[in-house]
């Protein structure tokens, strides 16, 4: 494909590393952000990133990767953020290029705890981005199967039906489909909730909670979900799509979940200090909780929500918690 569009990816993690890999696949020329110098020498020297899949090739004649943010965004067209909700606002501070002429895409999965907004509504509201160019990649997708080339699905939400088919066509291979949406909102608030879902699921699981139960919470967290995004938002959606439904299970249930793995964790007698300290990685769904609890404040019945920020945040013994849950739930 011989592409007229300039694209950046914003953040040297899985997601960052995995977006890098499927734009290879079409673009000729891209710019990557990596925070760290000390990483971005390394992936130049050994042409692979040495924290996040790092069976990943880097080509560097096909890649600028760059630890200078102002360098990589200033040329180009479409920006896609792949940073961890907890670090967005201070890594757009040291921003000092204008945003108002690009199109913004976000594969966040979680609530900026700054503005307690969606990555979306956090760039509309801060940086007068119009919604017309700011659009989400959701899944249902793990960077990690990404990596092996595994066959893996995306959703590209943007009101702007041209700008999202033309990032999927720069997405898309052998193992990637797209599909597009014009669900910004919606896509992104299931991408944050389906994370604090893993984490329940993932507690119940050390609690040594069996099958039966966990396609009970699933059922349940799907009906959540809806309850949840249709007060945020109001529309006509399936939450029985991938982008919603989807990406709920396989966050939920995968090995490769690391909000499910924290859960897990939890669930096991691990503090939320110690589960963070061994995992070395950021789990979305902790700060998520907060976030999603602080915002629904009991505009609708969430008890799975509420359970787990029990858990995090009030340093309830998860055991009881769940015991409490498992008779709210049907």
């Amino acid at each position: 494909m011989e592409d007229k569009i300039r694209f950046a990816v914003i953040g040297g993690g899985s997601w960052g590393t995995a977006i890098v890999k499927m734009l290879c696949e079409n673009v000729s020329i891209l710019n990557w952000y990596v925070r760290s110098p000390d990483t971005v020498e390394y992936i130049k020297t050994h042409k692979h990133n040495p924290n996040y899949l790092s069976s990943v090739e880097i080509h560097d004649n096909q890649i600028n990767v760059s630890a200078d943010i102002n360098e990589v965004v200033c040329t180009a067209d479409y920006l896609i953020f792949a940073i961890p909700s907890a670090f967005l606002h201070s890594e757009l501070q040291n921003l000092s290029v204008d945003l108002t002429d690009k199109i913004i895409f976000s594969a966040i999965k979680g609530i900026v705890p700054e503005s307690s907004l969606i990555v979306g509504e956090h760039f509309h509201e801060n940086y007068n981005i119009p919604y017309e160019n700011i659009g989400v990649i959701s899944g249902p997708c793990h960077a990690e199967e990404v990596a092996l080339e595994k066959l893996s699905y995306l959703t590209i939400a943007c009101s702007d039906k041209d700008k999202a088919c033309n990032l999927a066509s720069h997405l898309k291979s052998d193992y990637i489909t797209c599909k597009t949406s014009d669900d910004i909102i919606g896509t992104e608030y299931a991408a944050v909730l389906k994370n604090i879902y893993a984490i329940a699921a993932g507690i119940a699981h050390g609690l040594g909670y069996g099958d039966n139960f966990q396609s009970v919470l699933m059922s349940n967290a799907i009906r959540e979900m809806k309850r949840f995004i249709k007060k945020r938002h109001h529309m006509k959606r399936n939450i029985n799509n991938s982008a919603y439904l989807g990406d709920l299970l396989v966050t939920g249930y995968s090995i490769f979940s690391r909000n499910r793995m924290f859960g897990n964790m939890i669930g096991k007698g691990y503090t939320v200090k110690s589960a963070i300290m061994e995992m070395n990685m950021i789990a979305e769904g902790y700060y998520a909780t907060k976030s999603a609890y602080n915002l629904n404040d009991k505009k609708t019945r969430t008890p799975i929500i509420d359970a787990v920020y029990a858990v995090l945040y009030n340093k309830k013994n998860p055991k009881k918690v769940f015991k409490k849950l498992t008779d709210q739930l049907d």
